[in-house]
C-alpha cells in the first residue's frame, strides 16, 4: 500500500510541476509577494502560486516518490520524510515572513493548505497502519 502511495504521489508531483512549465496553464501575479526568483511566476490553473524553483522541487519529489515505490522500506521513508516536509512547509506558508521561502518559492494561501493535505496522506501510508506493519517485521 505505501509503495501504491509512493508512486501516485510520485506521478502526480511530477505532473504537476510539468504543468507548471506550461505558459498557458500559469497566469501571472498581480500584487502578489516579490521573489528573488520571478521566473515562472503566477498562479497554476489560476489557483496555485508557483515559480521556477517550485515547479523543479515538484518535479524533484515526484522522482524520489517514483524511485522510492521500488521496494517497501524506501517508499515508507519516502513518505515519513514527505509528512514532516510537507507539515514545515505548510506552517511556513501561514507565516508572512517565510511564505515565500525567503523569495526561492511561493508556498502561501492555498498551496499551503495543499501542503498540508499532502502531508496528512504522507502521514498515514508512513506513520499508520501500513508502515506499522513493515515495522513490526523490519
Amino acid at each position: 500500500m505505501v509503495q501504491t502511495f509512493a508512486k501516485v504521489f510520485g506521478i502526480l508531483y511530477v505532473i504537476v510541476g510539468i504543468l507548471g512549465f506550461i505558459p498557458g496553464l500559469v497566469q501571472p501575479i498581480v500584487g502578489g509577494p516579490e521573489l528573488a526568483v520571478e521566473a515562472g511566476y503566477g498562479r497554476l490553473l489560476g489557483i496555485f502560486p508557483v515559480n521556477l524553483i517550485h515547479n523543479l522541487v515538484h518535479i524533484g519529489i515526484g522522482v524520489w516518490g517514483i524511485l522510492a515505490a521500488r521496494s517497501l522500506p524506501r517508499a515508507v521513508t519516502f513518505a515519513r520524510a514527505n509528512a514532516v516536509i510537507f507539515g514545515v512547509l505548510f506552517l511556513l506558508g501561514l507565516i508572512p515572513a517565510t511564505n515565500t521561502l525567503f523569495g526561492l518559492a511561493p508556498i502561501y494561501g492555498i498551496d499551503a493548505w495543499l501542503h498540508l493535505l499532502s502531508a496528512a496522506v504522507a502521514a498515514y501510508f508512513g506513520f499508520a497502519g501500513p508502515a506499522r506493519v513493515h515495522a513490526w517485521h523490519t
